[in-house]
């Protein structure tokens, strides 16, 4: 049984940017594992560490030596290996680099023809010859998002290095990086334990750190931190407003998590929540306290990578934080002194496309197609004058002074002004939910005009984007057209919307009235009308098997919210009725391709039974599905679809349909052709049971 020693590897270098922790933690397992398996040395789990001053690994059990191999080889074809009879050099060259003599190389006939073949046999080497260089090249291909250099050497890295760490198991492997030579020193917190650390074999790696305030595990920081901001929240009366972004940011701009309470003056709270939130967390990456009232409390915490002269850093801290809010209070109180919508014409001044005009354009299309979407979808009068109300100054802040600090806060500040100047909470909550959704988790507009004017805003881009050619590639979205097409389709599918989409695209198109683009009506449609139906059929599958949604999507993608309830209702067939309803359907499509034009007749009275029964069954499911599909029943007419499969099946066992008698041929080839559309107007039930492609 072979032996195995665990390994590591640190790297201790000055202060690294928080991004390339991350990003050089994220590499390290894949560049040890591929270096590992090319020199055939097999490993347990690769443990990843880190911290400002230094990335590690830790890779469990890696063999002590290589196996010894032996494989077959195959060389280049005998024609060109030997001319009359003496080898060439092409056969010497092969036979020398897998260390056998040309007399020991075999003809071997392949496909292709005849080729020499070689079996190369090596001794296996031990690790510790071969794991320095590969460690060197692993230390030297941690990707930075830029890189520097430093001193005479050509090694580029995060920053300069100070300590190199290679242990296999207790033996230090010799390297050097960066003209730094490897060992088993390395250093505590800069601050609180600077002194020089002797590890003595990678299992006590984490532990002789932790004493010397480390923590180099990046889950043990976090949960240590979590810990510290829920005690010091609790300390200063209140609770923490907890933020996994603050804690990714912080996590690796500390070696040791330490938490400060700070405060800034209950003055500033006449501002709104998120600006408070936004100045602590933009700009300090500080974390806010929120009281039993469940108001903002006048205090922040600060997580710090020392505990020396905490009054020091907080007096520090206070300042900064004082003078960040006294700008953000001094844009406030400016912007309120202009009513949000005399801010409008200002919206000429920004482009929003070169070819497709000012912002100012666009704010005037969203509110036109709100209003459009409002009555196609017959929604009521007081729902579309909110979403009109609200589009006319959705963009106004977009000029402010608080938003041009702070850009996340558009929408935020155009609700807060609107409400501070009299406005009507149901047209205020437009300006912020029409930036809804932002992202893939991030929740849809919670309100129907709300809802309105972020379809609206999000269609006049995707359309008039496609309108000039601004298609996504596979490389590139630049103007987030993908992203804007799912919040279109979740809002539909939230809201319960029964859009039909063609209709919104000319909606949407006609607004465009004073532009020039490249694209008509029906191109532009087609070209959308697939665009949202890969989208649709992403979200849908990520809820309903795919076979369901394959065969409700050719029926009704023009409609997201027929579509998913055609979805979920095929859905609700198990998967085994699914798949034979799919194969007849199959078979019975198919067959009907050939159907000459015309309507099928009944059967003669010396034809099969079976066929009167199928004859029968789809009248009578044909009359049946007719009030089903226009109730929106369709989970019943694919009960009745699914009882009348059977009927089909038996009768293809039954009835040969390609006979030689022509007129009954014909006849049957319209009886399958009237089968396969009726039953198509629910789904294109011959998809079902098919397995989506990897």
């Amino acid at each position: 049984m072979s032996q195995t020693r665990d390994l590591l590897l640190e790297i201790g270098c000055e202060e690294l940017p928080a991004s390339f922790v991350d990003a050089a933690l994220r590499a390290l397992p894949d560049l040890l594992k591929k270096r590992l398996s090319d020199l055939r040395l097999s490993h347990g789990a690769i443990r990843t560490l880190g911290t400002p001053r230094r990335l590690a690994a830790i890779v469990e059990g890696v063999a002590e030596r290589q196996p010894d191999l032996e494989e077959e080889v195959t060389g280049p074809p005998v024609k060109a290996a030997f001319k009359d009879g003496v080898p060439t050099k092409a056969a010497e060259a092969f036979a020398s680099k897998i260390g056998v003599a040309v007399a020991d190389l075999r003809r071997v006939e392949t496909p292709k023809g005849e080729y020499l073949v070689g079996t190369r046999r090596e001794a296996g080497k031990p690790a510790q010859a071969l794991l320095p260089d590969a460690l060197a090249q692993v230390a030297t291909a941690i990707p930075f998002r830029k890189s520097m250099r430093w001193g005479a050497g050509d090694v580029a890295f995060g920053r300069p290095i100070h300590w190199v760490i290679t242990l296999f198991g207790e033996d230090v492997l010799d390297i050097e990086v960066a003209g730094v030579k490897s060992g088993r020193t390395t250093y505590g917190h800069r601050f609180l334990a600077p002194g020089a650390l002797t590890i003595s074999s990678p299992g006590a790696y984490v532990n002789t750190l932790r004493g010397a305030h480390v923590l180099v595990d990046t889950e043990e920081r976090a949960r240590v931190m979590r810990e510290r901001l829920l005690e010091a929240a609790r300390s200063a009366g209140g609770t923490l407003i907890e933020d996994d972004f603050l804690i990714e940011e912080n996590l690796t701009l500390v070696e040791e998590p330490h938490v400060i309470v700070g405060s800034y003056g209950e003055e500033f709270l006449e501002l709104p929540e998120r600006v408070i939130v936004a100045v602590a967390k933009g700009h300090q990456r500080y974390f806010n306290v929120r009281g039993p009232d469940g108001k903002l409390l006048p205090k922040y915490l600060s997580v710090v990578n020392t505990a020396e002269k905490p009054e020091n850093i907080r007096r520090g801290n206070d300042r900064v934080m004082r003078a960040r809010l006294s700008d953000a209070r001094f844009f406030y109180r400016e912007d309120l002194k202009v009513p949000l919508a005399e801010r409008r014409t200002k919206l000429a001044g920004i482009v929003f496309q070169k070819r497709l005009g000012t912002v100012l354009g666009k704010a005037e299309r969203i509110e036109r197609l709100a209003r459009e979407l409002g009555l196609l979808l017959q929604l009521p009068e007081p729902t579309i004058m909110a979403a009109v109300s609200g589009a006319h100054v959705a963009k106004c802040d977009l000029v402010s002074l608080m938003v041009g600090e702070f850009p996340e806060l558009e929408g935020e500040m155009g609700r807060a002004y609107a409400l501070a100047q009299g406005t009507s909470p149901d047209v205020a909550d437009v300006i912020r939910e029409h930036y809804q959704p932002k992202g893939a988790q991030d929740a849809t507009p919670p309100t129907d005009a709300g809802a309105l004017v972020s379809i609206a805003d999000r269609l006049d881009t995707i359309v008039g984007c496609f309108a000039i050619g601004l298609t996504p590639t596979g490389a590139a979205d630049p103007y987030g057209l993908r992203r804007a097409c799912l919040g279109v389709l979740r809002t539909v599918l939230d809201r319960g919307f029964d859009l039909n989409l063609s209709d919104a695209f000319r909606a949407a198109y006609d607004g465009y009235g004073g532009v020039t683009l490249d694209l008509g009506p029906g191109e532009l449609g087609d070209k959308l009308g697939d665009f949202f139906t890969e989208r649709l059929r992403g979200l849908l599958e990520a809820k309903l098997p795919s076979d369901a949604v394959a065969a409700a999507l050719p029926v009704a993608s023009d409609r997201p919210l027929d579509a998913r309830a055609r979805a979920t209702a095929l859905a609700g067939l198990d998967a085994e009725t699914r798949a034979r309803v799919g194969e007849v359907f199959k078979r019975a499509t198919n067959i009907a391709s050939g159907a000459p034009a015309g309507e099928p007749t009944p059967p003669r009275v010396e034809d099969h039974a079976s066929e009167k029964a199928v004859h029968d069954g789809y009248l009578e499911l044909a009359a049946r599905l007719v009030d089903l599909r226009r109730a929106g029943d369709y989970a019943g007419a694919l009960r009745e679809v699914a009882s009348f499969a059977p009927l089909l099946h038996r009768y293809f066992l039954d009835v040969y349909v390609m006979t030689d008698d022509l007129p009954v041929r014909d006849n049957r080839l319209r009886l399958m052709r009237a089968i396969s559309e009726t039953c198509a107007t629910i789904a294109r039930l011959e998809l079902l049971g098919e397995r989506k492609e990897a």
